[in-house]
């Protein structure tokens, strides 16, 4: 018996994460100038953040690396229908084994940084210290990150797969970039409507093929991750765990 295939977020998602249009805009403002610059996306999905920075910044090029097979492979249509496809570079690869063939000029980290590996509670720390290794001197990177926007307390912590000290408070995230040798240039955070946006599209394709397929004997599996992760949203994280945008330059 397969695995049922489940429709991907793009299908109900602009971006993977909580980000609106408007804030993509100007997050990508942020980056600029980026003339004749090459932009890493790390974890990057189906790149549309990518794209769009080059859509914004014409003589720029970009990398953009996933595991997602499946991400990549729409990532590389939709450069191809946008004209971008001479301009970036997709790859299926485990950002751990990857390396870069020469240092670039902004990098994205997007709600990323476990690609490292390792001890949850140094994903952030790891992150800020492989971006820098990337990064030519003085250029930017892009971290969208957790922090807690409020103490989570037992019940929250008992509802979802994340220890506490996993994360920090927004100025400890800030703090922990600094120790990293970074300056902080812009700090934003994704508003409660963009969450909502974003975890109602991660759960729809579940909910959209219960109900075409109830009788399918893969029913009870998919239910219970619709289940799971509607326990870990609405009794652990909605509302208390925060994610930041930081635009930060390398030293």
């Amino acid at each position: 018996m397969t695995t049922p295939e489940i429709a991907p977020l793009h299908e109900d998602l602009t971006f993977h994460g909580p980000l609106s249009e408007e804030r993509a805009a100007r997050l990508i403002r942020g980056l600029l100038p980026l003339d004749g610059a090459h932009v890493l996306d790390v974890g990057c999905g189906w790149a549309e953040f990518l794209l769009r920075v080059l859509e914004t910044a014409p003589t720029a090029t970009g990398t953009g690396v996933d595991l997602d097979e499946a991400a990549i492979a729409h990532g590389q249509a939709s450069a191809e229908k946008r004209g971008l496809a001479s301009r970036v570079s997709l790859e299926v690869a485990d950002v751990a084994q990857w390396q870069s063939e020469r240092p670039v000029d902004a990098v994205i980290v997007n709600g990323a940084s476990q690609v490292w590996g390792g001890d949850p509670l140094q994903h952030t720390a790891n992150a800020l210290t492989a971006a820098k290794g990337l990064l030519r001197a003085g250029g930017k990177l892009l971290l969208g990150e957790g922090f807690w926007e409020r103490e989570p307390t037992e019940a929250q912590l008992a509802a979802m797969p994340i220890p506490r000290d996993q994360y920090g408070s927004l100025a400890d995230l800030v703090d922990l970039a600094h120790a990293h040798g970074y300056r902080l240039l812009a700090v934003e955070q994704a508003s409660l409507d963009e969450w909502d946006v974003f975890e109602n599209g991660h759960g729809l394709a579940w909910e959209r093929w219960l109900r075409d397929n109830p009788d399918s004997p893969h029913a009870e599996e998919i239910r219970a991750k619709a289940d799971t992760h509607r326990t870990f949203r609405l009794r652990g994280w909605r509302g208390t765990l925060g994610l930041a945008y930081l635009t930060l330059q390398a030293p």
